[in-house]
């Protein structure tokens, strides 16, 4: 029995919930705030961006008037980062960098901050830097003093001057500023300081004194020392009054010209390739390359000239002079027209302003003469051919010039002759030869003439080759007979049969080969080569030698010049054999018998001879063997078999061996076949335990026990087990289970009552043992399973309520379903309906007078125990 208790009234419960969730609201919103402060400026020494200075201070300067100070931006990471925002709240600052801007990792920018007063006192501000992220943010304090100036201030024009990229070594071309005075009385320019490396002023002469409203101008130059940019700036002083008794009083004032520029790497000429070389140009034709000027300095260049030696070079592509800016390229060509052959040499030169003043691009080519066919040989005589054979020499072309030679055609005429191996086009570098084959196959007796003619497009661009030859008729070369038939030979034993072979046409044969095949027959009496006039006969000799049995063909031809160039004479025979009887198997092994039983195997005899066998008697050398399916005298023809039986039946026990023994006429008179097997005593079958009693078990459920089958004295196969009782089974055994003498068996026996009272049965094992079958009892009761229920309780609510409604679900938090048909309206409840070996979670929910009902209780669990 289990028990469910409600310790708190509903309403309690859910108020405590709703104050729970209300502390982890603020909590949340706490972690938040926390989570949200800044640390303001100090975070820039965090960050992957960073100013060379701490801070840049100004110091003095006067309203109206400007001052520049630069600093060094730097991404400290190892990635790119892209600076998007420079932030200056005070307008009296104002800061230079080109946004967006791209730093890679490692990478420095110059930066200049300008201090323009617009009120006198302190000034101070903070310039923040930034890209993307949080951590991308550089911070330099800023601090300056405006003073009210009395002098009248210069004015300067331009008010900044950039002179963008200059090469290194060299300088700019000078930039002018005007100097105005736009007061009233007379200034003097006292003081000019030049800032930054390369920097310098020129053009006017100190003190120099501006009455009111004229202007002076002077010069700025930029010659950088070293690649990158440079920040600088010229600083003016000008003076106002004498400062004498009753004059003006003297005052001073500085004006300030920022200037920048970058150092370039100079200009640098090269040419790709770096040399150019043209080979085998013929005479009077010409090749053509291009070629590509490249400037690979960072600064622009002008090329002025390009001379070119070597009387059979030209230059073309080129309009000089020519501007290149940095990495800018420009293509060209050289044209080799040589007149003569051999080797030229020349060279461009290349005049720029480039660091290398002087570029050369040597120049060769190699000329060469047209090609020139020469064919060897130049006449080809074939002599006297059979008509309807054919005879074939090699003919060869070579390429004597000294170029490439095409072959656009080649051309038999003259009846019977014609060309192989030689497919036009054909190129023929110079020196290369080729070969192909002229043949002369004549239609009709007589003299033939004819010729070859190659076409070609060199120097000579005809050759012709004479040709000549004679057709004869053919000789023809028959056999008598036409075929050589030896019939059968006892393998080991020879025949020898003659022939004869006549040349029957009109002009002479050669028999030039003599070839067998059948690897039993060989051929004699022709020495090679054997040459027959017309008419004209030879004999020859073939010899027939089996090896083994059976049906041989093979062929002899013969090869010759005759009109038939190859006769073939069939060649047949059959060799014999004597007949021969084997065993399948060779011997037989019947393994453990048990007394009293038998076993019989089979065994097939086979004649494996070419002649008839006649087997005249079978006898077995043992009482425990005795043969059966053979009456002799039995007859195998050649590859003919026979099957018959051997039984073996034990009367001891023990080893047994024995002999059965087949006389016939074969090359193998006697033929024995070994017997072997073993006599065994009947083995006996036990069961353990003897009985089972699974005492009480619950209707419908199953209990197992397990049990162990044993052979002894000999192997023991068990057929089946029959089982008495339909509440009983035995499962783990597969019929038909054969036990070695000694071995075991488990298997078990399984008891499901279905019925309460006394169950018994028996089961028994049939088996081949001398005390089958072996029975094994077995007993149990049948009881009922018992009820289960679970009581739950509750305290009652405060309020006041009509009843109680309870809820059953199988999972943790529902679903549930109500139990209750009516309202309960004490704080308890008994649930009958539970089945064992189940969990419930169970609920409860208050309902008032007007059928109001309140949210779940909590949950409780009860674990149903099985059965």
């Amino acid at each position: 029995m289990n028990k469910l208790g409600l310790g708190r009234s509903f309403s309690a419960w859910i108020f405590i919930l709703a104050c729970l969730i209300g502390m982890v609201s603020r909590q949340s919103l706490g972690d938040d705030t926390l989570n949200g402060t800044d640390d303001g400026p100090n975070r820039r020494q965090h960050s992957v961006l960073s100013l060379k200075n701490a801070g840049l201070n100004f110091g003095t300067v006067t309203v109206g008037d400007s001052r520049v100070l630069a600093d060094t931006l730097t991404n400290n990471s190892a990635s790119t980062v892209v600076v998007k925002r420079a932030i200056l709240a005070d307008g009296n600052f104002k800061v230079d960098v080109p946004l967006p801007l791209t730093l890679a990792a490692g990478q420095s920018f110059p930066i200049n901050v300008t201090f323009s007063p617009k009120t006198g006192g302190t000034h101070a501000a903070h310039l923040f830097i930034s890209g993307d992220n949080s951590n991308q943010t550089a911070v330099l304090p800023l601090s300056g003093t405006a003073a009210t100036s009395t002098a009248p201030q210069l004015g300067v024009s331009p008010s900044s001057v950039n002179f963008g990229s200059v090469a290194v070594g060299s300088s700019s071309r000078p930039q002018v500023i005007t100097l105005t005075n736009p007061a009233g009385s007379t200034l003097t320019i006292s003081q000019v300081t030049e800032t930054g490396s390369g920097f310098a002023l020129s053009g006017i002469t100190l003190p120099r004194t501006l009455p009111a409203g004229q202007s002076v101008s002077c010069n700025v130059t930029f010659a950088p020392q070293s690649t990158g940019a440079v920040i600088g700036g010229i600083s003016i002083t000008s003076v106002s009054g004498n400062g004498k008794s009753g004059g003006p009083k003297k005052a001073s004032s500085t004006t300030t010209v920022p200037l920048s520029g970058t150092g370039a790497a100079p200009g640098s000429l090269a040419a790709n390739p770096t040399s150019i070389s043209f080979a085998n140009a013929q005479v009077g034709s010409s090749q053509t390359q291009t070629a590509t000027l490249t400037n690979s300095g960072g600064s622009s260049i002008t090329v002025s000239q390009a001379t070119v030696t070597g009387s059979a070079f030209s230059l073309g592509g080129l309009s000089l002079p020519l501007s290149l800016g940095a990495g800018q390229s420009a293509a060209f060509s050289i044209r080799f027209a040589p007149q003569s052959s051999g080797i030229s040499g020349g060279g461009i030169a290349f005049t720029s302003n480039a660091a290398n003043a002087t570029l050369n691009l040597p120049l060769s080519g190699t000329a060469v003469t047209a090609g020139s066919l020469a064919a060897s040989p130049a006449a080809m005589g074939f002599g006297s051919v059979s008509i309807g054979s054919s005879r074939t020499t090699s003919e060869t072309l070579t390429n004597s010039g000294g170029s490439n030679l095409s072959i656009s055609q080649a051309m038999a005429t003259g009846s019977g002759f014609s060309l192989s191996g030689l497919t036009p086009p054909l190129t023929l570098s110079p020196g290369q030869s080729t070969s192909f084959n002229v043949i002369f196959a004549p239609q009709s007796s007589g003299s033939v003439n004819g010729g070859i003619t190659i076409s070609d497009n060199g120097s000579n661009p005809t050759v012709s080759i004479s040709l000549s030859g004679t057709g004869v008729s053919a000789g023809t070369v028959a056999a008598n007979p036409a075929s050589l038939s030896f019939g059968t030979v006892q393998v080991g034993g020879n025949t020898n049969l003659s022939g004869t072979l006549t040349n029957s046409g009109s002009s002479s044969v050669t028999i030039s080969q003599a070839n067998v095949t059948g690897s039993a027959f060989t051929v004699n009496g022709l020495s090679m080569p054997v040459t027959l006039n017309a008419g004209q006969s030879t004999t020859f000799n073939v010899t027939f030698a089996p090896t083994s049995g059976g049906a041989v063909n093979g062929t002899l031809a013969i090869g010759s010049n005759a009109s038939n160039p190859t006769l073939n004479v069939g060649l047949s025979g059959t060799g014999a054999t004597p007949g021969a009887v084997s065993a399948t198997p060779a011997s037989l092994s019947f393994g453990s018998i048990q007394t009293g039983s038998s076993n019989s195997l089979p065994i097939t005899i086979t004649n494996s001879g070419s002649s008839s066998v006649t087997i005249s008697q079978v006898a077995s050398s043992s009482a425990s063997y005795s043969v059966s399916g053979i009456a002799p005298p039995v007859t195998l023809n050649a590859g003919q078999n026979y099957t018959f039986k051997v039984t073996f039946a034990p009367t001891t026990n023990g080893s047994s061996t024995g002999t059965v023994s087949l006389s016939s006429n074969a090359s193998n008179p006697t033929l024995s076949i070994p017997l072997s097997g073993t006599g065994t005593a009947p083995g006996s079958l036990a069961v353990s335990p003897a009985s089972i009693n699974f005492g009480n078990v619950i209707v419908g459920t199953t209990q197992t026990q397990t049990a162990t089958l044993s052979a002894a004295s000999a192997p023991v196969t068990v057929s089946s087990a029959g089982v008495s009782g339909s509440e009983f089974s035995v499962s783990g055994l597969s019929f038909p289970l054969t036990l070695a003498s000694g071995s075991t068996a488990s298997f078990k026996v399984t008891f499901t009552p279905q019925a309460s009272g006394t169950a018994s049965a028996n089961v028994s094992f049939a088996s081949n043992a001398t005390n089958s079958p072996v029975v094994e009892s077995l007993g149990g009761s049948g009881t009922q399973a018992p009820q289960h229920s679970v009581a739950l309780s509750w305290n009652a609510s405060t309020s006041t309520v009509s009843g109680y409604n309870i809820y059953r679900g199988s999972v943790s938090g529902g679903p549930y379903a109500k139990i209750n048909s009516a309202l309960d309206a004490s704080a308890a409840y008994s649930d009958g309906n539970v089945q064992g070996g189940q969990t419930y979670y169970y609920v409860v929910t208050a309902v008032d007078a007007t059928g109001g009902e309140s949210a779940y209780s909590n949950q409780v669990q009860a674990v149903i125990p099985t059965p």
